[in-house]
């Protein structure tokens, strides 16, 4: 086994170091001029201009971040909006629960309003109130939440988010509607409008 161990001066960087060198005089290798030193795969510079990085390799950096920042900001964007979906199903469900225990205390009577049930300051996951209509008491069934044939989707009450956009009509088909998070079928579906 041969054991090769060099070192360059930094006064003399031509001159070999003898003391450092344990191999015969036909293995023994030099320093250059100026200033490399010897390792396995070749001269390596010691020079400090080689330290930084070249204009390509930030400017690789920068797409590859762009890149990985135009997938992952929708996706992200989508997950909060399931966040906000589940969360809203999940206040109508509670609601819902809190209107059915009311009736069951008062003959069977529903409540004129989210206020009876102290459930009127409750917000959904875009800053809106949650809207109740009781339809036993409405006039005419012009205010009760409709589906694509214009059949009422509920027979006790309607009880629903307006849904990002912060708006609705009856009828669950209009654009104005499909966001909306809805109780539907005396509450057997509590979900997105436009998924019913």
């Amino acid at each position: 086994m041969i054991f090769l161990s060099l070192s360059c001066s930094d006064q003399n960087p031509g001159r070999r170091d003898s003391d450092s060198v344990e191999a015969s005089h036909d293995e023994a290798v030099r320093c250059r001029a100026d200033g490399s030193q010897p390792y396995a795969g070749g001269w390596q510079n010691r020079s400090s201009s080689d330290d930084g990085f070249t204009l390509a390799e930030l400017l690789m950096t920068i797409a590859i971040l762009g890149v990985l920042a135009a997938i992952a900001v929708p996706m992200y964007v989508d997950h909060k909006e399931k966040i906000r979906r589940s969360q809203a199903i999940t206040d109508i469900g509670y609601i819902q629960t809190v209107i059915d225990l009311y009736a069951t205390d008062n003959r069977y009577q529903y409540p004129d309003s989210l206020a009876d049930v102290k459930m009127d300051g409750m917000l959904d996951p875009w800053k809106g109130p949650y809207r109740y209509t009781r339809l036993d008491n409405a006039k005419g069934k012009g205010s009760a939440r409709k589906d694509k044939n214009l059949v009422p989707i509920n027979t006790d009450y309607d009880l629903w988010s307006n849904g990002p956009d912060g708006k609705s009509v009856a009828p669950l088909t209009a654009k104005a509607s499909r966001d909306d998070i809805v109780r539907v079928n005396n509450g057997r579906y509590v979900g997105l409008a436009a998924d019913y």
